[in-house]
């Protein structure tokens, strides 16, 4: 397989898969719609890779050569080139398809293109193209360095091929990969850390038990490494309503409701590590 990757959106998600893939040798492009942007992606990539460093796992000569393999910029046209492109903006269903519509007529031919959506289904941002057989998901876990998994999707119409190119190039990374044969919205970790994360928000906005016990139950009852109002606080309180949200829209499954607790802390900006308060205070 070739070795240029795009990746499309430079927060956490963006400059995770960035870091990794430049780690593993491939030459990647950063992109996003401003400087700023750019600049905060590569500051939390230097600043990972100075961890791995520190902790003896990646060598110095190796971090230099990783961070040299990363150019940045807010030009769309610089994936043309790419052999794999790999989206990672905003969770909106029609921002991302606006930009499938824009990749559609400017990478190659042979480029896969991938989506790092964890809720929206696959078959939608594929249908805007003119070659949907091509489109996969490829959902990577946060933070992307860190975490060994990567949830394959297949729209209704990926085909064979570009499945077995996303497992190539998800593996090249290091990564772990399951395969969802159904495009249905969430997948399969989505709709499982979703219907979780709701019900232990009932559960403590009802009073049942504090957010301390309900997740110290998690992970000594059922050996979770966090458990789900930590998981939402690490994710973003903000992540996760959209991420129920895109379920609901799309199943009308009523376990996938987004409690009045999660829809008031977003609205106060409860967002959780990043805002630093959300079920915990940091």
């Amino acid at each position: 397989m070739a070795r240029k990757l795009a990746v499309i959106g430079a927060g956490l998600m963006g400059s995770g898969i960035a870091q990794v893939a430049a780690q593993a040798g491939w030459d990647v492009v950063l992109r996003d719609v401003t400087e700023d942007a750019l600049t905060r992606g590569v500051r939390g990539i230097e600043a990972s890779v100075a961890k791995f460093t520190a902790k003896g796992r990646l060598t110095d000569a190796d971090a230099e050569a990783a961070l040299a393999r990363i150019t940045t910029t807010t030009d769309l046209d610089a994936a043309g080139d790419a052999d794999v492109v790999v989206e990672a903006v905003f969770e909106n269903a029609e921002v991302k398809q606006e930009l499938f519509r824009a990749l559609d007529g400017l990478v190659k031919d042979t480029a896969l293109l991938a989506s790092n959506t964890s809720a929206i289904p696959i078959t939608k941002l594929a249908a805007v193209t003119s070659a949907p057989e091509r489109v996969v998901g490829t959902h990577f876990f946060s933070p992307v360095p860190m975490m060994a998994l990567c949830e394959l999707v297949r729209g209704h119409k990926t085909s064979d091929e570009t499945l077995a190119a996303a497992r190539e190039f998800a593996e090249s990374l290091g990564k772990t990969c399951v395969v969802v044969n159904r495009d249905v919205a969430g997948f399969v970790t989505t709709r499982l850390i979703s219907a979780l994360v709701v019900e232990a928000i009932k559960l403590y906005e009802s009073g049942v038990a504090s957010a301390e016990d309900i997740d110290t139950a998690c992970r000594l009852g059922f050996g979770h490494a966090m458990g789900p109002l930590a998981t939402a606080d690490l994710t973003g309180v903000d992540i996760i309503r959209n991420a129920t949200e895109n379920i609901y829209a799309e199943s009308r499954d009523g376990k996938f409701a987004a409690p009045e607790l999660l829809r008031r802390m977003v609205d106060a900006g409860d967002l959780g590590r990043k805002s630093g308060q959300g079920f915990y205070r940091y």
